[in-house]
């Protein structure tokens, strides 16, 4: 064993206790650990619906991250913080309640990867220790290596090594050096070591005499693998079927490989414990209950001691563990969960939160990005899909209205534009605060902001049927006005609840009028030859009633101002019929509105400069869609003419406008052939207007 130990000098207790004194390892819980990991990123203050809160920046890195989730991620970190700090949250377990299909198995994984990343570094990497020479005290037969089963930290074995506290406390000062003050950090996480673990240290005493030299050449400090499919440090369980599934998936069982070997009938160590999910991730892990409560019951009550007293427990004997439990669970599982009153005390022991969809239009565009795969698409004869720049709005937009509960106070649009960080005509941000307060008063989870609605996994079925049909293989294009149909298949589909699938046929039809007036503003660029010209135009008009006014005003009506995006000197013709045209479209009818409406926009214009810069408007649909109509009908002599002109192309002069406008859509815009025409076509058609 000597010269063993000669070549092995990084693997004595000694050394372990040196690195930790130098601050070179570490000694934490998991609360810790995971508290120090999020909170050593960045963090930024950020407005969602209206209320200031925090974002952390170790959830947004990385190809595939989570997306919104704002209170979902503060909730949890005050959690993890709150057990790190030796609160209540220490004995109580994290569980994510919500639809199917709005990322909480996802949360917990992204979670469970940046702690097993956070450990691969040398200063967070965890350690274990392990028994040697076991051979030789006759009771083993040939089982001569034995590790801790469930990954004691060294610092464990350290604070147990003497038969009493206060005998280990005296070593750890003495023997090892530290100062009082360590020790007594170190004693805040102390727990005794597991019953198989303690009996072998007891026997090990025994053989070496008591003697501390003799006894610490058995023992070897090594590192917690972090092999992920060993589901070691993070490891999820799965809900399985009702048959199979017992609680020795969690805790382990009696291994008659092992009673093979032992002789002594009382040794603990006949319990293989690694065979349960719990005992992998019982130093300092991750263990993730996936579906919790769709488990049987007797598997959910062994789950009562675990949180409670973070404890192993079998034939009376007891391991304690140091695990984060996270669980996840779907409204209509939790509910009849709930409804069984006799399961109140594994209740009492979550920490529940409510797991809501995302509701921001915007951020919705990455979600649906996900959706529709990051790979460049082919058809089934295998050549490339082009994918139509309206198609993420267009998805997004569907998905994201089915989330938003219906309000007397506000529109469905000026919901999903509040819940965006926009601005929706007159209403404020406050107005929403309140609305999603009032919400939140259900007693019936699924009627509060956000937590009902078509989810990413519906979303990814729609884009499957889109990409299945034969009008997009035969296109070689995933036409947006499709989504529409792959949507509503899938709401007369999924959907079984026929309040739900009315209220979301509903918010389609508005989704589509959202489309149309999209495509109003990309047909007008189209027509002007210019990816921007709504947007200068929209600015056009907001300069020119700030600009109308003012002193330095000549009677050519030309004003100067200087641009705050590019900081130069512009000037600016002040067109009276333009800002009136513009008005009278927003309905605006009476001198008192006109001037409401311009200073409304002044306002907003004096808000949003001062933070944003290159704000432009673009979000006031409004005022994008006004200033769209009065530009197509003034730009082309006649009423709607440049849809008579698109739509009758017998004449030379209507033909060579239409092949302007597709080659400037197919250069500048993004289309290709066949989206451009379809999106033609449909401009031509009077569908979903108004």
């Amino acid at each position: 064993m000597a010269t063993t130990r000669s070549r092995k000098p990084d693997l004595s207790l000694k050394t372990h206790l040196a690195a930790v004194k130098q601050g070179k390892r570490r000694f934490e819980n998991a609360f810790q650990a995971v508290a120090r990991m999020i909170l050593a990123e960045p963090i930024n203050k950020v407005v969602v619906n209206g209320r200031s809160t925090y974002d952390f920046e170790i959830f947004r890195t990385g190809g595939k991250h989570a997306i919104g989730m704002y209170d979902e991620i503060n909730s949890f970190v005050s959690f993890v913080k709150d057990a790190a700090e030796g609160g209540s949250s220490k004995e109580m377990a994290y569980v994510l309640v919500g639809e199917p299909g709005n990322g909480k198995t996802f949360f917990v994984e992204y979670l469970c990867s940046k702690y097993r990343e956070f450990l691969t570094k040398e200063e967070n990497r965890k350690y274990t220790f392990r028994y040697v020479g076991m051979d030789q005290l006759g009771s083993y037969g040939k089982i001569s290596v034995i590790e801790s089963q469930t990954y004691e930290d060294p610092l464990i074995l350290a604070m147990n090594l003497g038969e009493t506290k206060a005998e280990s406390m005296e070593l750890l000062a003495k023997t090892y050096g530290f100062k009082d003050a360590q020790i007594e950090s170190f004693y805040e996480n102390y727990r005794p070591l597991g019953a198989c673990s303690a009996y072998m240290l007891d026997e090990l005493r025994g053989y070496t005499g008591g003697k501390l030299e003799e006894l610490l050449k058995h023992i070897e400090i090594i590192p917690v693998p972090l092999t992920e499919s060993l589901g070691t440090v993070t490891g999820k369980y799965a809900a399985k079927d009702k048959i199979t599934s017992s609680a020795v998936d969690l805790l382990g069982e009696e291994s008659i490989q092992r009673l093979l070997h032992i002789t002594d009938t009382n040794n603990p160590y006949r319990f293989d414990l690694r065979r349960g999910a719990l005992a992998r991730v019982a130093g300092g892990g991750i263990h993730f209950s996936d579906e919790i409560y769709k488990n049987k019951k007797d598997l959910v009550q062994v789950y009562l001691g675990v949180i409670q007293n973070r404890l192993i427990e079998m034939d009376g004997y007891k391991w304690p563990i140091d695990t984060l439990i996270i669980a996840t669970s779907n409204n209509a599982e939790f509910n009849r969960f709930l409804a069984e009153k006799e399961e109140a005390p594994i209740i009492d022991r979550c920490r529940i939160c409510y797991f809501s969809h995302n509701t921001n239009y915007l951020m919705q565009k990455d979600l649906t990005a996900y959706a529709i795969g990051s790979e460049t698409k082919t058809t089934l004869s295998g050549r490339d899909l082009h994918q139509d720049p309206n198609l993420n709005y267009a998805a997004s937009v569907a998905v994201i209205l089915s989330r938003l509960p219906r309000s007397e106070k506000l529109t469905p649009v000026e919901t999903m534009k509040l819940a965006a960080g926009e601005v929706a005509g007159e209403k404020s941000i406050k107005t929403l605060a309140e609305v999603i307060d009032i919400l939140n008063q259900e007693p019936d989870i699924t009627k509060r902001f956000g937590q009902k609605g078509l989810g990413h996994r519906n979303l990814g079925r729609a884009i499957q049927l889109l990409v299945e049909s034969t009008e997009t293989n035969e296109g070689q294009c995933m036409f947006a006005y499709d989504i529409f149909h792959a949507v509503e298949r899938i709401i007369l589909d999924y959907v079984s609840d026929n309040n739900d699938r009315a209220k979301y046929l509903d918010d389609l039809k508005l989704a589509r009028s959202l489309y149309r007036e999209r495509i109003m503003t990309e047909m007008f660029n189209a027509y002007m030859d210019e990816p921007q010209a709504i947007r200068k135009d929209v600015m056009n008009y907001v300069n020119m009633i700030i600009g109308i006014d003012a002193e330095n005003l000549g009677p050519d009506k030309m004003w100067k101002y200087r641009d705050p995006q590019t900081n130069e000197l512009k000037a600016l013709k002040i067109d009276q019929r333009f800002i009136q045209s513009v008005e009278e479209r927003l309905g605006l009818k009476t001198e008192e509105q006109r001037e409401t409406f311009r200073t409304s926009i002044r306002k907003i214009y004096g808000q949003k400069i001062s933070v944003d810069v290159s704000y432009d408007f673009m979000d006031n649909l409004e005022l994008v869609k006004a200033v769209t109509d009065v530009r197509l009908k003034s730009d082309i002599a006649g009423a709607g003419s440049l849809v008579g002109a698109l739509a009758n192309r017998t004449n030379e002069e209507n033909q060579k406008l239409y092949d302007r406008m597709i080659n400037t859509m197919l250069d500048q815009l993004g289309y290709c052939k066949t989206c451009a025409q379809k999106t033609i076509e449909y401009f031509c058609t009077q569908e979903d207007e108004g």
